[in-house]
């Protein structure tokens, strides 16, 4: 149990880094997209469909083999993996918003393209990319976890979740090696969601 909620240092942190990387990263690039639209729309586009073409354990494992095991290069890789998803989010969520009729008054106002994206656009298109991003928590852990379990994350004697049900996994019959760490990981995934979940409904303007 000890090692357990201290794991939690380890991994709890490494999924705040991870979404919020991700999140910086992939808003930024879909939000230029979805903006500029043209060539500058085409190439971070088709990057975009080529990243999520792999499966995410895979490409993540791949990034993580090439750079060598440990915590850093865990972020990095799982960071590699999940920014095209809020990429694409934030581009269908800034082309919504571009064609409304309060930014083509803004723009017959001659506001400039950097406060018609900061100012106009950015406000009404961050909802549904905080309410992904809150719900993403636990599968970054899951994905962290994952890569600890196959020896490409953390390192023993580190007791971060990941590595401990690996260390479970060698000793079968002591089956609590392996238990806290996986209704760890368990209860942090259901918690996020129904944070996600709830933040839907306060922000959402749909909701009555």
């Amino acid at each position: 149990m000890t090692r357990t909620l201290y794991g939690a240092r380890y991994s709890i942190a490494i999924s705040i880094i991870v979404v919020a990387c991700s999140v910086a990263i992939g808003s930024l690039l879909g939000a230029i997209a979805g903006f500029f639209g043209g060539w500058t729309d085409g190439a971070l586009m088709r990057l975009v469909d080529v990243t999520l073409s792999f499966p995410p354990v895979l490409l993540a494992m791949a990034v993580a083999a090439s750079l060598g095991p440990g915590l850093q290069n865990t972020a990095i890789a799982v960071i590699a993996v999940w920014w095209p998803v809020y990429a694409r989010l934030m581009r269908g969520q800034v082309l919504d918003v571009i064609s409304r009729d309060h930014i083509e008054a803004a723009r017959a106002g001659g506001a400039s393209s950097f406060r018609l994206l900061t100012k106009h656009i950015l406000p009404l298109s961050w909802t549904p990319t905080i309410i992904s991003a809150t719900m993403d928590f636990g599968q970054v852990v899951l994905l962290a976890a994952s890569l600890s379990f196959i020896g490409l994350g953390a390192q023993p004697p580190s007791p971060e979740w990941g590595s401990m049900i690996s260390d479970g996994a060698a000793h079968f019959y002591s089956w609590w090696i392996a238990f806290g760490p996986g209704i760890a990981i368990l209860s942090l995934g259901m918690g996020f969601n129904f944070i996600g979940d709830a933040l839907r409904d306060i922000l959402d303007p749909r909701e009555p």
